[in-house]
């Protein structure tokens, strides 16, 4: 898939998600407030949160769209992994958010004794919808992130996976506060409060593979193993030495020395870098960087 084709449809999904999470936002929003839940009222703050995302993602896909240049030679692939981080600190604040709100409203009830308000059927109803709305997104956005191999746009799928957690923990506290009776209104700040530790084990989730990436940590075992056997089962490779290699956005970037027989000429040695390097796209793409150094293998004594 080429990047014109991939950065097409991380911005389809990406506008889809946009204009439903303004919905979302708008209605939890308004039924949070007339249906006086403090749950439904932090799932909408969530909701504007995953709106903000959208925007993020739009935004760091205006960048890595742009082609390789003289000031970035590996191309604009750290934008997408910017993005991915800004969204993974999104979630920990609108954790935080939920969190804070509904242990105010608990301590107001055991501490101050304070008696919350019964949740409206507009609230039950907003996050039912909102379950709804945000599983079908979670599912499509995932799938095209998926397809494009683009970390970015799977980290905003599982932001609205989230949210769809967010908005189950307030239809279990708004049902109860609803049927159960006035004593069961607690059950409202609690169900946010329980949401916010899922809120905050998914951002951790999609910062680590971020962070990693941003500090210039290698491929995975299974990736290393491959370009080695790649290189090692080559009847014309002596050795191989010198392995980096890294992550910029979704691609891979490899640099290898590569030993082969001193009298080879030019010409074949090149051709045996091009074999090697054709294999490597086969499995990485072929937008992986990939730098091959020939050199003649020492005499052996």
């Amino acid at each position: 898939m080429n990047e014109e084709v991939r950065n097409k449809r991380a911005k389809e999904v990406t506008w889809a998600g946009f204009w439903l999470n303004i919905v979302l936002t708008v209605l939890k929003i308004f039924a949070g407030i007339q249906g006086k839940s403090a749950a439904m009222l932090a799932d909408g703050i969530h909701s504007l949160s995953d709106f903000i995302t959208d925007i993020v993602i739009l935004i760091g896909f205006q960048f890595t769209a742009k082609p390789a240049d003289e000031s970035h030679n590996y191309g604009h692939g750290k934008f997408e992994t910017f993005a991915t981080v800004i969204i993974g600190l999104a979630l920990i604040f609108a954790g935080y958010g939920i969190f804070k709100s509904g242990a105010q409203n608990i301590y107001a009830v055991f501490v101050q004794g304070v008696t919350l308000e019964k949740p409206g059927m507009i609230s039950l109803v907003a996050a039912v919808i909102s379950i709804v709305g945000k599983e079908w997104l979670f599912r499509y956005t995932r799938n095209v992130g998926i397809e494009i191999n683009s970390p970015a746009v799977i980290a905003n799928g599982w932001h609205h996976r989230s949210d769809v957690f967010s908005s189950f923990g307030t239809l279990i506290g708004i049902g109860g506060a609803i049927f159960l009776g006035s004593n069961w209104t607690i059950l409202d700040p609690i169900a946010s409060i329980v949401v916010s530790f899922f809120i905050f084990k998914v951002a951790l989730e999609i910062l680590a593979p971020a962070f990693s990436e941003l500090m210039e940590t290698s491929l995975g075992a299974d990736d290393i193993d491959f370009i080695e056997s790649t290189i090692a089962q080559h009847p014309e490779v002596v050795s191989s030495h010198k392995l980096r290699t890294r992550r910029i956005g979704s691609k891979a970037a490899i640099e290898v020395h590569i030993e082969v027989d001193p009298n080879l000429t030019v010409k074949i040695a090149h051709m045996i870098a091009t074999e090697i390097e054709m294999t490597l796209h086969e499995h990485f793409g072929e937008a992986v960087f990939i730098t091959t150094h020939i050199e003649p293998a020492p005499d052996r004594v």
